[in-house]
C-alpha cells in the first residue's frame, strides 16, 4: 500500500488543492475585472447623464432664442440703404425737424473697411447730416437700436460754417458697415 500513497496524495490531495486555488484564484481575478468594469461604466453613466442634463438645457434656451433668431434673420436679409432710409424717416418724424437734417446717403458698391477683410457679406454706407450733437446722439442712438447689424466705422463732426452767426448745428458724416446675410 505504499506504492499507492504518494500518487494518491499527489492526485487526491495536491493536484485538487492546486486546481481549487487556481480557480479562486481565477474567480478574484474575474470579479476584480467585473467590478474595476462595473465601476468604469457607472462613471460613464454619470457623465452622459450630466452631459445629457447640460445639452437638454443648452437645447432649452436655444428654442427661447429662436424667434430671436428667426428676428436677426430677417433683419439681415433684407437690404441695408432701404431699411436705413426708413429707420431714418421714422427717426425724422419723432426728432425736432431744425435739429435733424438728412442731407446726404451714398452707398458703396462692394465690400469696404471692416468688411473688406471679413468672409460676411456686407455693404458700406456714408451718411451726412447737419444737427444739433444731442439730437444726433439720440438719432444714432434710435438707428443702431433698430439695426444692430450696422457697425460704426467713421465719424466726423464739423461745426456748420455756412452761417454767419454762431450755430449749435453741426455737419456730421457718419460711415457704417452694414452686415448683410
Amino acid at each position: 500500500m505504499n506504492f499507492y500513497r504518494q500518487s494518491i496524495a499527489l492526485f487526491g490531495i495536491v493536484v485538487p488543492a492546486i486546481a481549487a486555488a487556481l480557480l479562486i484564484g481565477l474567480g478574484f481575478v474575474a470579479k476584480s475585472q467585473v467590478v474595476s468594469s462595473f465601476k468604469n461604466k457607472q462613471s460613464r453613466i454619470k457623465t452622459y447623464q450630466t452631459d445629457f442634463n447640460k445639452s437638454q438645457q443648452e437645447e432649452t434656451a436655444i428654442v427661447r432664442k429662436r424667434g430671436h433668431v428667426e428676428r436677426w434673420n430677417a433683419m439681415l436679409a433684407e437690404e441695408s440703404s432701404s431699411a436705413v432710409n426708413n429707420h431714418l424717416r421714422t427717426i425724422a418724424g419723432i426728432l425736432p425737424s431744425k435739429e435733424f437734417q438728412k442731407t446726404a446717403f451714398e452707398r458703396t458698391a462692394g465690400s469696404a473697411g471692416f468688411g473688406a477683410s471679413s468672409a460676411q457679406p456686407s455693404s458700406q454706407l456714408k451718411l451726412i447730416f447737419r444737427g444739433t450733437y444731442r439730437t444726433m446722439q439720440r438719432a444714432f442712438l434710435e438707428l443702431e437700436t433698430r439695426m444692430p447689424q450696422l457697425q460704426l466705422q467713421e465719424l466726423r463732426i464739423e461745426p456748420n460754417s455756412n452761417q454767419q452767426n454762431p450755430s449749435p448745428l453741426l455737419n456730421i458724416q457718419v460711415t457704417y458697415t452694414a452686415w448683410e446675410n
